[in-house]
């Protein structure tokens, strides 16, 4: 009578035992995009794994032809990968929004069409949580521009394109408006745009099936008179914006209320210590995935300010880090939230640093990883 019992009983020990080591494997090296922002043929696409055990970076699959990729953005399936294309950044002709399909999970690239950004020195792009858009930010011409995604990844001509106007109290960097980029709500009801020449955070209708953008109820969120906000994100539990301001070097907190898509200014603080008085201009801030913890980089200072992020979403400053190279331009923080990399793109190198989980401070980690022009890192969770 006992056997059977007893033999099941056994079965099921050796069923949990086989389990755990697959259930407690790690999970799998990220696959990472790291944009070479220069002119052919050193400009490129270049594939490297992050091992999230050893904090290494392994460089795979470079794709060229991608001419002053300033900015990538990854589809939220991770199928498609945008970059920006630009023969001359910056200069008279329109850019392009460059489409790629990612083939496998190996870094490879095939490049689908490219469209007009409608704009010059394309600085943003963003994807929205269905897939069916994707926006670009222009920076010198002060506009945004939206397309529609094809059933392929390929991009359709633009189907809005909003051209601000207006200028701020900084006579030299705010004489216009100067569009720095576009991101989506975390409910994918609205998007809101970073205006370095106007002190402003416009806010839009999101209108995914369409591509369209539409002026929301609350049209613009003041930043501190000449602050100049370049690049914004939201907090994971979707209820504040934060907002780096380059001009200022500073980084200005929002509530965010999801119903109306309305912006409440609640805080501005330094991002290079007391006292400083040499000259410096902020790049890019990002948050860990549980939220604990806040980042943003110093271009002059060179830099990395880190917050620890407070329950009300408010900031309190820990330490400001060394970046490992000049003019930190972009941050990427690795799944599970271990891990840090910061791209000095004039430094020509890419700097891993350990985030503590406890502290939020950052260390250094192994040797800088050399890279031409890193302007954009863009994590693939696989």
């Amino acid at each position: 009578m006992l056997r059977p019992a007893l033999f099941l009983l056994v079965a099921a020990l050796t069923t949990v035992m086989t389990a755990t080591p697959h259930s407690a494997a790690r999970a799998a090296d990220p696959l990472i995009f790291i944009s070479n922002f220069a002119p052919a043929p050193d400009g490129a696409i270049q594939a490297a794994t992050f091992d999230l055990q050893t904090g290494t970076l392994k460089l795979g699959v470079r794709t060229t032809g991608a001419e002053n990729p300033f900015f990538l953005a990854l589809s939220k399936d991770r199928r498609f990968l945008y970059s920006i294309h630009a023969k001359n950044f910056g200069g008279q002709e329109p850019e392009q929004v460059a489409a790629y399909s990612l083939t496998g999970r190996t870094g490879e690239l095939k490049l689908l069409n490219r469209v007009s950004s409608k704009g010059t020195a394309s600085c943003y792009l963003e994807t929205d949580a269905t897939g069916k858009m994707v926006m670009v930010a222009n920076y010198s011409t002060g506009s945004l521009a939206a397309y529609p995604v094809k059933p392929d990844g390929s991009l359709g001509e633009a189907a809005t394109f909003i051209q601000h106007a207006g200028s701020s109290v900084n006579p030299k960097r705010q004489k216009g408006p100067y569009a720095h980029c576009i991101v989506v709500s975390p409910d994918n009801r609205f998007a809101f745009a970073a205006d370095l020449g106007l002190d402003q955070i416009l806010g839009y209708k999101l209108d995914p099936a369409n591509a369209k953008l539409t002026p929301n109820v609350q049209p613009f969120a003041r930043t501190p008179p000449g602050g100049g906000p370049r690049h914004l994100t939201f907090h994971p539990n979707g209820k504040h914006l934060y907002a780096i301001n380059e001009l200022g070097n500073t980084v200005t907190m929002y509530n965010y209320v999801a119903e109306s898509g309305l912006l409440l200014e609640q805080q501005t603080i330094s991002t290079v210590p007391e006292g400083f008085d040499g000259e410096s201009y902020t790049a890019d801030v990002k948050l860990t995935p549980d939220g604990k913890f806040l980042y943003g980089t110093n271009r002059g200072h060179d830099s990395i300010a880190c917050y620890k992020v407070a329950a009300d979403g408010r900031l309190s400053l820990i330490k400001i880090e060394p970046s490992r190279g000049k003019g930190p331009q972009n941050l990427a923080i690795l799944p599970g939230g271990g891990w840090l990399m910061c791209a000095n793109m004039p430094g020509n190198n890419v700097a891993i640093f350990q985030i503590n989980p406890q502290t939020g401070e950052l260390k250094p980690h192994g040797d800088t990883v050399p890279q031409t022009g890193p302007s954009c890192l863009m994590v693939v969770d696989k």
